[in-house]
């Protein structure tokens, strides 16, 4: 089993945990992340402003979400490149219990195919859906709505072709743009709990999200809850 670790270089305060993860993760290497902030890196990114698919995405897309996007799509290209049947794809800011983490590795080598795409959240979410299989308390499931972050998920190859195939053009952040099913194709399924946790906030912060001017916060608060209701009408089913 391979892992890529999505990793920012030049990015001394998270080193350290990347490092770490090469120890932590099977097969392990750092992937170059794409500086979303550099016109030059994500010249070649089809962006699109939040209309391309239903329902409209009603927030521009950042720098930091275009790179993160753009990261995450090499690393597919690469599983897809190297033949592999699938891959752990981990950005920088996770930490693992490696106990627990053990479990969830023999989960995906018992039941990942290259069709698959697996999430490993953080947060115990996804708590409705289809059960797939059960080992102990960790459990592998298609749930009715796919959660947001991409901190790790395990991506078959021919998930990544689909995957790669579908994001040619984006127009919204790749967490959200993943739960669209009804547009990737892509069913998403969830391996929780899975000794996974976040640490950004220990290693420098998010690179992605900014503050938001108090102003603003309602206005955008308000339309975040119109569109996670639009999502919520379109629940995965097996």
């Amino acid at each position: 089993m391979n892992t890529l670790i999505i990793h920012m270089p030049g990015s001394t305060e998270r080193r350290p945990n990347a490092e770490k993860l090469l120890r932590d993760f099977p097969d392990a290497q750092l992937v170059n992340a794409v500086d979303g902030r550099d016109p030059a890196q994500v010249a070649d990114l089809r962006v699109f402003a939040g209309n391309l698919h239903k329902p409209a995405y009603p927030f521009a897309m950042k720098g930091g979400e275009m790179g993160c996007f753009a990261s995450h799509r090499k690393c597919w290209q690469m599983i897809v490149d190297n033949g592999w049947d699938y891959a752990i794809v981990a950005e920088d800011d996770v930490a693992v219990s490696l106990p627990d983490f053990a479990r969830s590795l023999s989960m995906i080598a018992a039941h990942m195919t290259p069709e698959m795409f697996i999430r490993l959240p953080f947060k115990n979410r996804e708590k409705t859906g289809t059960i797939i299989a059960v080992d102990g308390d960790t459990r592998l499931l298609l749930p009715r709505k796919i959660g947001l972050q991409t901190g790790c998920q395990v991506v078959g190859r021919e998930a990544a072709k689909r995957l790669l195939a579908k994001s040619e053009q984006i127009d919204r952040p790749i967490d959200t743009w993943l739960q669209m099913h009804w547009v990737t194709g892509q069913p998403v399924h969830t391996l929780l709990p899975n000794g996974l946790r976040e640490i950004a906030g220990q290693i420098g912060g998010s690179t992605i999200q900014q503050k938001t001017r108090t102003s603003g916060k309602l206005m955008r608060e308000i339309k975040r809850a119109w569109y996670r209701a639009q999502v919520r009408l379109r629940p995965q089913r097996p």
